[in-house]
């Protein structure tokens, strides 16, 4: 080929290749994202766009566990009641209170307890708090004020009630607290049954329990009692809910069961507004009125002060 033909060919593949040349250096253009990545992987930005794509979602869990209720307390009066019941009852033992309060207009609750454990009480009582739409008065009565106890912290709890209940301090035990007294009656009418679960004696459960009902009621409330596990008496609570929460204690003056004796202890360590009640252990049921005029009256005060 004549070096003319030559420059001719050389001059035509120049301009092919130009096209060619231009956009493989247009591509190097497009590199540096990807060249890029190693540097935002070590600096975390390409955990962003996962962060992103995330975000949208985290207001799910808070939604699921109602971010409501801690806000509850802080505003409004107070409608809502949950009673928990103690050993040798059910929910059923609340009936005339919830009547009482029911007719004053209150929004109330009944834990069913399966009295099992102190844990197992818990979160009976928490899966009912957690229904509950605004401030909400916890009210124990005797074994049941060793789960307020250690409920009361949730944040829609406004404020606690003890009716002859036992009021642990923090790792104290229902045991340590009656050890304080003589032994009473119905501790004596108290026995265990081969699988550990505590009985109170149906023929002394009137005189010693509920010596101000009558017997006909007390013949049925004997016959349906609920056990308790007998561990659950010596298991200590690991939150005090009456540390940061208004409390109010009724305090049984004809009791059999708990002593007024330890009950007042408790009451004055905790700084709760005492309530004398001339009343056998089973106040709910024979003094339903005055025991629901005591929760009435401390739903009122606590709902001025919101």
């Amino acid at each position: 080929m004549s070096p003319k033909r030559l420059l001719c060919a050389a001059a035509l593949s120049l301009c092919f290749a130009g096209p060619a040349a231009f956009a493989q250096t247009a591509a190097p253009t497009a590199q540096p994202a990807p060249a890029d990545q190693p540097g935002m992987e070590t600096g975390a930005p390409v955990a962003a766009p996962a962060a992103t794509t995330a975000a949208p979602a985290s207001p799910a869990p808070p939604v699921a566990t109602a971010p409501q209720p801690p806000a509850a307390p802080l505003s409004g009066p107070v409608r809502n009641i949950v009673l928990v019941h103690g050993a040798f009852v059910d929910g059923s033992s609340w009936n005339g209170v919830v009547a009482k309060l029911q007719q004053k207009g209150y929004h109330v609750s009944s834990v069913q307890n399966p009295l099992t454990s102190l844990a197992d009480d818990v979160a009976a009582t928490r899966r009912v708090l957690a229904r509950q739409q605004g401030p909400t008065i916890l009210v124990g009565h005797s074994w049941g004020g060793v789960v307020i106890t250690e409920t009361a912290n949730a944040p829609n709890v406004a404020g606690l009630v003890y009716i002859a209940a036992i009021a642990p301090q923090l790792h104290e035990s229902t045991m340590d607290l009656m050890k304080r007294a003589a032994p009473m009656p119905a501790g004596q009418a108290i026995s265990a049954d081969p699988s550990g679960f505590l009985w109170l004696d149906r023929a002394r459960y009137h005189a010693d329990f509920a010596a101000d009902v009558p017997e006909n009621v007390t013949r049925v409330l004997s016959t349906a009692q609920v056990p308790i596990a007998q561990k659950a008496f010596g298991e200590t609570v690991s939150q005090v809910g009456w540390k940061d929460k208004p409390s109010w204690y009724v305090l049984t003056t004809k009791d059999r069961a708990v002593s007024p004796e330890v009950q007042r202890f408790m009451a004055d360590r905790m700084g709760a507004k005492v309530v004398p009640m001339a009343s056998s252990h089973l106040a709910p049921v024979s003094h339903a009125g005055a025991v629901a005029d005591v929760i009435d009256r401390a739903a009122r005060e606590l709902s001025r002060q919101q």
